[in-house]
């Protein structure tokens, strides 16, 4: 099946996920400033489960973490997007917001651009009363991205992540949350 556009901004389109996505989202999983505060790089394997994942994820609820594109060149940039969770985490069910994008794309807007669209997609188009996300405390572009966009931090929301030994370095992740009610402008309204 051909990707669908689910999301366009001025510079990006945020689409469902094809096979040929894999190279692309491979190469940017073995670039260790990306995988810092992640287990490990991924395998062509994992990011083929991936793919099918989020394919099967957008078909089952509409949304996903979509593939981030360059609306000018079509180049995959990584991805944004939104993940259901009705069981696995301690304040599941739950929606959140996440992102990975290749280095050469930090510290131009991109994530903040495709994130606010998502976060306006899963308030408006969705109906989500309260969209979350989490990191490792030491992940402090995810954390400062997540307070641009106007979430905070639970200050009891600490958690080990289920998937991760509870040793594990990176097993320890802080929650954020945002609530419609309280996003800031254009985040939940069509404007």
């Amino acid at each position: 099946m051909p990707p669908m556009n689910i999301i366009q901004t001025p510079r990006l389109l945020l689409r469902t996920w094809e096979a040929s996505d894999a190279q692309a989202f491979w190469e940017l999983n073995q670039d260790p400033r990306v995988t810092e505060f992640l287990p490990g790089p991924l395998t062509m394997a994992q990011v083929e489960a991936f793919i099918a994942s989020q394919q099967d994820l957008y078909t089952r609820s509409g949304a996903c973490y979509f593939a981030v594109t360059l609306a000018a060149s079509g180049a995959l940039a990584g991805f944004v997007g939104l993940k259901r969770h009705e069981a696995g985490l301690p304040f599941a069910p739950c929606t959140d917001i996440g992102w990975r994008l290749a280095a050469r794309y930090w510290g131009q807007g991109v994530a903040g651009e495709a994130a606010r669209a998502c976060l306006r997609f899963g308030f408006m188009e969705l109906g989500l009363s309260e969209i979350v996300s989490f990191t490792v405390p030491a992940n402090l572009r995810s954390r400062a991205l997540m307070e641009k966009l106007g979430m905070r931090e639970d200050s009891g929301g600490a958690f080990a992540h289920p998937a991760l030994a509870a040793d594990h370095p990176l097993s320890r992740h802080l929650l954020y949350r945002l609530r419609r009610t309280e996003a800031p402008a254009g985040a939940a309204s069509t404007a």
